[in-house]
Parts: structure tokens; C-alpha cells; sequence
């Protein structure tokens, strides 16, 4: 049987187009999210549907508070600590505003109480989820439960147990299910049914329901009493009607910018690369696997954010709460979005008050959840279990019913490669001209940046001889000697490179430690300075992936724990998880002297991380993601101790 004859529509279920009708706004439109939320809204008034007395718990800048409130939860408190986030829910709180009887607590949820409000009817938020998120979980591994901010749901549920409302909606990113290889999630559900409530989930996307952004959520709804279906979803495939997406190009429709706003470029090192990525790619365009000629970065080697160019005829990805000067998504005409575009691609209202900067603002925007689909939650949640009488009946989901975006995303791959294939037909590369050789000095700082520097200033002369090998001579100055004390040799793993040469030789005439940093850091700099790569990262592949080099060295034997660090170079336990034990065999030297050889390499630019500076990692294990010194001003490691 058709999926589509197991649904009746018209007099039964309604389509999203039906609904839009029977409430008299206007759909797929710029800005019809503000409109249809107003239209609910007037529609609850004239016909004298009373509130429900909600509860707001991390509130943020409003966002799940701004769809329920339309849909008549009357949000009594909210509770919130950031002093940014607060500022922004009072310009929105009083007669007149958006939360007319709302008071804003700013205060830390574990301070607060709600003894004082009476009867609450439905409590609605969700706790702080970095330790959760992609984000969190490349940068940090999965803290979950383990750590302070993946706790703050038992807050949630004290208040719960406190004021017994008849229902809630927790909101979150859907990798609490897979974190601590579900323990986290199972604690989570033991807690929530602990206290009396029967838990409904799903991992929605937020485009489904009418928001111009693909943003994957997580909704647990719990109720003391009877079921709960989740709506079906309104735009998409997995529609009643196959209604379109709402896409990014018409939701920023018709928004006023100032000549700064429209102003094409980024700038930067990576700016004008932006120019050339197809509508709806990232950085990923140029690499090797997209078919681009020149490579600058490795697949998968940074988030998928980056230098991400939004498709004006679709939902834009997840838009980040922050993020670096190359963080999209950025506008199809080559520059950064305005914040009031930011708004629509989040469907916050127009008129909607935000507090701050542009980047203040936007990072409350991004940490928020999109109103239209709380709108959707909420009117679900009222027509079944607070039974309001619409005039139209959302269709809802059976239980076992899946939904496809998960299936749409794994197809993305393709369409994104004949986009790139199409682009770069139109691309002139010549790369058969090699950089030319040349000499400069330079100093490096505590922090590894290597800088061109004049001589009086140098530590180090630095000469480059582009031919089919590229040779890197590091001398300090007047100190050059015939023989080279440092020398490492790097080559392709298997593949060739397509960078015009066939190995790499770097050569110091210096036996200090800082001088084998140095080198790694003179190399890592051609590649920029020379548009070949982003950085060596790029041209090896990130850590998680087989190497793309193969390097070897040939150290003094004076150098401290030369041993070891040719151990390193070489690939010895390098990219993998390796215990104390197994790695002090390795490197032939006692157990204990481990943390003094992970300090040491930590002091060259090595990313040596442990339990301390990552805690997903086990006691007593070790990771060395990369062979050469990786660590820059701006990494994340950089600061953190390994004791």
C-alpha cells in the first residue's frame, strides 16, 4: 500500500498550505513564520482560549519560548544565567511585548525554586548541550554526564518532582543519545520516569517543519497521563503534500541592509578562496576527493562550517553559535550574513529585540532553538493533550513511522560532487611552475608562529630550494656549520602528491630542540605562503585517516630524547590510543618518565594528549594525533597541561 493512502487529507488532517488558509497568512513567503505565529496567536484571543501556565527553564535568547508563547503557553517565569541572553528576554518581557506576564529570574538554575508561582501547567527548555554536540565531541570527545554542564538536566528534573506539571518538552542535540555509549542518554531516561513521566522522543529536523535550516534537535515530550505523537512533518518529502522547503533565498527576502552589510568579500587568508565554492559546498571543495586540481585542505579535516557558501534554493545548514572569521554559513554573493538575515534563517520574529553586537546577537541566535519549530511542538502538544479545537488537525506520526532526512543527508555527497566537478571545469590552474627559491629570517614564538622577521631580529636564516625535491635549510645565524645536526626527510605514503614535487628535505645546523620546531614550522609555511595548502595537516589528512606521509629523521645524539622523537616522526604509535604501558615499551624508557617526555614534546609543538587535557580519554592512555609539531596560537590544545 502507498505511504500516502495510509493518510486522510482534507476534512481529517490538514496540510500545512490548508492551515496557513484556515488561519488567513500567507505561506512560503519572506518573513511568513512571524505571520503565522501571530495568526495562532490572534486566533487563541478571539476565541477566548485560555493560556497554559508554562515554565521556561534555559531559556537562552527566547526561541522555544517565542513558538510555545504564539501557540498560548503562557510563560510565566523564565529562568536563565547568562546576563546576555537575560538582557535579551526582558526587552521582550512586560505589557506590550512578546511575553506580556513573563518575569525573568537571571540566576543559576541550581539557586533557583519555583514554590512561589503556583500552579505550573507544562515546564519547557533544554540544559546547555556543548558536551554533547559535534562540535563538542570532535574538540572534547563525549563528556556527557561526566561533565558540570551535562548534569544541569537533573535540574530540570528537581523542578519537575517541585511543581508535578502535567507535561514538559526537553529539547537537546541529538548526540546525548550516543554519549557515553548511551549511558548518559539511559541515566537521562531513568530520571525523567523516575518522577513520574511517561517520556515520547524523536530527532527531528527543524527544516522539516517550515525553519529555512537543516538543524537536527532532539524532542523528548513527557506527560504524567495518556500519549503523544509527534507532528508530522510540514515541508519536505516527508510531507502530507511534498510541500517545498523554505529556502534560504526566500526567508532573507526583502531584509534592508546597510552598504557594510552588502559589501561582497571576507577577507583574510582564506577569504578569497570563498569566491570560488559553489553555492551550498565548504572548504571541502578543495580537496583532493572533490576532484579539485589544487588540494589546499584535507577531507574531513575541519568542520563542515567552514568557508560553508549557503544554496539559495535550500534550507542552509545548522547555523553555530561561534565560531572563527571563516565560520558559515556566508551569503551566496560572497560575504558574511547580516544579523537580520541571521534572524530569518532562524525564524526569530522581525521585531524580535536582541541584545549586543552583531556577534553577541548571533550567537544568541544560534544557541537558540528555531521558533517555528517549537511553534509546531506546541501546537501538538495542545491539540492532543490540552485538547484545543483548531480549526485544522495537525496528521501526526505513528511511532513507527521514520522520517528520510537522515537518508537525504547521505545523498548530499553526490550532488555536492557534481557541483564541485561543474565549478572547477571553469577554474585556470597552471601547476606545473614551481614557487621560486628564495631566503628570508625568521624568529618563532612561545606559541609556535613562525614570523619573517629582519635579520637583526632573527634567530634563524631560512633558505628554500624548490626543485623536485623541496629542501628547507634552518641555520641560526653565523652559526652554520657544513654538516646538518637535524635533518627529516618526508615523502608520500602511497599516493603521489600533486603538488609539483616528489619528497621534501629539511636540514637544521643546530642540535637545539627549537630548531627541529622550526623546520616543521618553515615547511608548514611554504605550503601557505604558496596557496599549495591550508597547512601540513591538510597534506597529511586529518589524524582520524591513514597518513598521507611518511616521514623519517636523523637526529644528534645529544638531543634530548632524541630516541623517542625519531620513534615519533616515524609513526610509531602515532594517531592511535595507546596505554602508558605500551608506550613506555615502545619508546624503551620507564614508565614514569612518561609525563615528563609528553611535557617535552608538548614544549616542541606536539599535540600529546591525555585524561587531563581531554577527560573522554581513560586514565592512563595516550594520544599523539600527529608525527610533526601541530600546535599554533590558535589551537585548542595549546593552553591545556597533560598534569
Amino acid at each position: 500500500m502507498d505511504q500516502m493512502s495510509l493518510f486522510v487529507i482534507g476534512d481529517e488532517y490538514n496540510t500545512f498550505s490548508d492551515i496557513c488558509a484556515k488561519l488567513g497568512c500567507e505561506n512560503n513567503t519572506p518573513a511568513w513564520p512571524d505571520f503565522f505565529g501571530k495568526a495562532i496567536k490572534d486566533y487563541l484571543k478571539e476565541n477566548n482560549i485560555p493560556g497554559i501556565r508554562t515554565l521556561s527553564l534555559f531559556s537562552g535568547a527566547g526561541g522555544l519560548d517565542i513558538g510555545f508563547n504564539d501557540v498560548g503557553f503562557d510563560i510565566i517565569e523564565a529562568v536563565e544565567i547568562e546576563q546576555k541572553f537575560c538582557r535579551t528576554l526582558e526587552l521582550n518581557s512586560g505589557a506590550g511585548k512578546k511575553f506580556e506576564n513573563s518575569k525573568v529570574n537571571c540566576i543559576d538554575i541550581r539557586e533557583y525554586t519555583g514554590k512561589h508561582i503556583g500552579k505550573i501547567d507544562f515546564i519547557i527548555g533544554g540544559p546547555p548541550c556543548q558536551t554533547f554536540s559535534a562540535a563538542g565531541r570532535r574538540a572534547n570527545g563525549v563528556l556527557g554526564t561526566t561533565d558540570a554542564r551535562g548534569v544541569l538536566f537533573r535540574e530540570y528534573v528537581r523542578l519537575l518532582q517541585e511543581l508535578s506539571p502535567i507535561g514538559f518538552l526537553f529539547e537537546n542535540v541529538y548526540g546525548i543519545i550516543g554519549a557515553q555509549g548511551g549511558k548518559a542518554w539511559e541515566e537521562i531516561l531513568k530520571s525523567f520516569s523516575e518522577v513520574g513521566y511517561k517520556l515520547f522522543y524523536r530527532i527531528v529536523d527543524a527544516a522539516d517543519y517550515g525553519v529555512p535550516q537543516h538543524r537536527e534537535r532532539l524532542i523528548i515530550v513527557g506527560l504524567k497521563e495518556g500519549s503523544f505523537k509527534f507532528p508530522r512533518p510540514t515541508h519536505g518529502p516527508d510531507s502530507l503534500d511534498d510541500e517545498p522547503f523554505y529556502n534560504a533565498e526566500t526567508a532573507v527576502a526583502g531584509v534592508q541592509l546597510t552598504a557594510e552589510e552588502s559589501k561582497s568579500g571576507i577577507g583574510g587568508r582564506y577569504g578569497a578562496l570563498l569566491d570560488d565554492i559553489p553555492p551550498g559546498l565548504n572548504y571541502s571543495f578543495y580537496t583532493e576527493e572533490m576532484g579539485h586540481p589544487n588540494p589546499i585542505f584535507a577531507w574531513r579535516s575541519k568542520f563542515s562550517d567552514f568557508l560553508y557558501k549557503a544554496d539559495p534554493n535550500t534550507p542552509v545548514r545548522t547555523i553555530k553559535a561561534s565560531g572563527g572569521a571563516y565560520t558559515g554559513p556566508f551569503h551566496w554573493d560572497n560575504r558574511s550574513f547580516a544579523y537580520s538575515e541571521y534572524k530569518r534563517l532562524q525564524t526569530f520574529p522581525d521585531d524580535y529585540e536582541i541584545s549586543g553586537t552583531k556577534q553577541v546577537a548571533v550567537k544568541q541566535i544560534g544557541n537558540s532553538v528555531p521558533p517555528q519549530l517549537a511553534r509546531m511542538m506546541a501546537l501538538a502538544i495542545r491539540q492532543q493533550i490540552f485538547e484545543t479545537k483548531f480549526p485544522f488537525k495537525l496528521s501526526l506520526l505513528d511511532d513507527s513511522e521514520e522520517l528520510t532526512f537522515r537518508k537525504r543527508k547521505r545523498q548530499l555527497t553526490a550532488v555536492y560532487q557534481k557541483k564541485a566537478k561543474m565549478a572547477i571545469k571553469a577554474i585556470k590552474q597552471n601547476h606545473a611552475v614551481l614557487p621560486d627559491s628564495h631566503k628570508y629570517y625568521c624568529s618563532m614564538t612561545e606559541t609556535f608562529k613562525l614570523k619573517e622577521v629582519k635579520k637583526s631580529e632573527s634567530e634563524y636564516e631560512v633558505n628554500v630550494i624548490w626543485g623536485d625535491t623541496l629542501l628547507i635549510e634552518a641555520s641560526p645565524l653565523n652559526v652554520k656549520d657544513n654538516q646538518a645536526d637535524i635533518t627529516i626527510e618526508i615523502e608520500p605514503n602511497k599516493d603521489p602528491w600533486n603538488i609539483g614535487i616528489d619528497k621534501v628535505v629539511l636540514k637544521a645546523y643546530s642540535s637545539e630542540p627549537k630548531a627541529f620546531t622550526v623546520l616543521w614550522k618553515a615547511f608548514d609555511y611554504e605550503l601557505i605562503i604558496n596557496n599549495i595548502k591550508a597547512d601540513i595537516v591538510q597534506l597529511n589528512g586529518y589524524y582520524q585517516y591513514v597518513p598521507k606521509l611518511r616521514c623519517s629523521c636523523e637526529l644528534p645524539n645529544g638531543m634530548a630524547y632524541s630516541n623517542v622523537l625519531g620513534k615519533i616522526v616515524s609513526g610509531k604509535y602515532v594517531t592511535e590510543i595507546v596505554s602508558s604501558a605500551k608506550l613506555a615499551e615502545a619508546w624503551e624508557i620507564p614508565e614514569a618518565e612518561l609525563i615528563n617526555i609528553a611535557e617535552y614534546l608538548r614544549g616542541l609543538g606536539y599535540e600529546i594528549r591525555n585524561h587531563m587535557t581531554n577527560p573522554q580519554i581513560e586514565e592512563g592512555n595516550w594520544l599523539i594525533p600527529y608525527a610533526f609539531p601541530t600546535l599554533t596560537p590558535q589551537s585548542v590544545q595549546l593552553r591545556k597541561k597533560v598534569k
